[in-house]
């Protein structure tokens, strides 16, 4: 089968630079490794296409030849007879492979004694509606890894320094030829950190960072909803080797009030109210985050009716205006009832069965749906 042009198998145009051929060989590699791609039997196939397509045009005297004759003029069985195409292995290759292989098995150049940033954490706060509602500041106490007071983070004993890896002379990496190719490895000795402590410090270790707790004082903004976060930077865990501190990210959970229940910026509520107010009509007084407020029932009112108390919610950090607070009234049936009660109850029931049409409507037209049903 005839093969793919180079450039179109790494996705590049002819006149591509050098770095251009290399990102587009990296990320290829990265895609197709047979390793990340177990269940897909054409992952090495490709693999190995982007290999050999990289293998040519990152050497410029093979690049040059493919360029003028084609695939004819890097064909390696025409390098016996002298070809343009003598060897594998063109220049850079085995930086780059061993560049891949370190990234897909944990590796990578230069090992763990480069400079790297602390990692995120992670707080979770939890808080009352009123809280977030109107935000306060708290102290909050958080497990982290600092910088070893004792060796300042180089991890030796006091006095004493750690010393360049014998065995990978500092690098971090061993590389291994295999064949045309050269792959890089951490170093077994050290570990990738390019240096090895004899005399290792007792407070860490020899890890140069040690655990501890800080208090740090954090302000909640007002409005905050649930999983919203606050960020306080360079206060998570400290970097390695002199990098720079990561972040703290504290996230906010509110906790389940008793009254109310939130939608974003919105308040809800249940207002229960007694059946003679209910049927009577009255005013009663329900409670906000901010006091308290009357509301006026009107005669008639049937339970799961909604009141909606404009401006009553809470003002959102994301959000112009301030939400609404909705009451959903629920009408209380009378319980432990007298026997005068009850007396008064029959009577009242009889007067309304009376005219039933015009006291109880809902029912009125609810069982005329269900004769009709039946009739059918």
């Amino acid at each position: 089968m005839a093969k793919r042009d180079y450039y179109e198998v790494l996705g590049v145009n002819r006149d591509a630079s050098d770095d251009d051929i290399k990102k587009a060989y990296r990320r290829l590699a990265m895609k197709w490794h047979p390793d990340r791609n177990p269940e897909n039997p054409k992952a090495e196939e490709h693999f190995k296409e982007a290999k050999e397509a990289y293998e040519i045009l990152s050497d410029s005297q093979k690049r040059g030849a493919y360029d003028r004759f084609g695939h004819a003029g890097v064909d390696p069985s025409a390098a016996a007879a002298g070809g343009a195409g003598a060897g594998f292995g063109g220049a850079g290759f085995g930086d780059i492979f061993g560049d891949i292989f370190g990234e897909i098995f944990g590796g990578g150049r230069g090992g763990r004694s480069a400079v790297y940033r602390g990692a995120d954490l992670r707080y979770k706060l939890e808080i009352s509606l009123e809280q977030a509602a109107h935000g306060f500041e708290t102290k909050i106490r958080v497990p982290t890894m600092a910088e070893c007071s004792t060796c300042h983070g180089t991890g030796a004993k006091p006095g004493t320094q750690p010393t360049g890896c014998p065995t990978c002379h500092g690098a971090g990496q061993v590389r291994i030829s295999q064949g045309p190719f050269s792959i890089a490895q951490t170093c077994p000795r050290c570990r990738g950190a390019g240096k090895v402590i004899a005399q290792p410090c007792a407070q860490c270790a020899g890890a140069g960072r040690t655990k501890h707790h800080k208090t740090l004082q954090v302000r909640i903004p007002a409005g905050v909803d649930e999983g919203d976060r606050v960020r306080l930077s360079g206060e998570g865990e400290a970097g390695v080797n002199g990098g720079p501190a990561g972040d703290l990210y504290v996230q906010v959970h509110i906790k389940a009030h008793p009254v109310f229940t939130r939608d974003h910026d919105d308040l809800h509520c249940e207002m229960p109210v007694s059946f003679a107010t209910a049927a009577l009509g009255g005013e009663i007084e329900i409670p906000t985050l901010d006091g308290s407020a009357r509301i006026k029932v009107p005669p008639e009112t049937q339970s799961g009716k909604v009141f909606r108390l404009r401006d009553k919610g809470i003002h959102g950090v994301r959000s112009q205006n301030r939400g609404d607070l909705y009451c959903h009234v629920v009408v209380e049936t009378p319980v432990s009832l007298t026997e005068r009660q009850r007396e008064l109850l029959r009577e009242f029931e009889a007067i309304s069965q009376g005219d039933a049409a015009r006291h109880n409507p809902r029912s009125k037209s609810w069982l005329d749906k269900v004769r009709a049903f039946f009739a059918e």
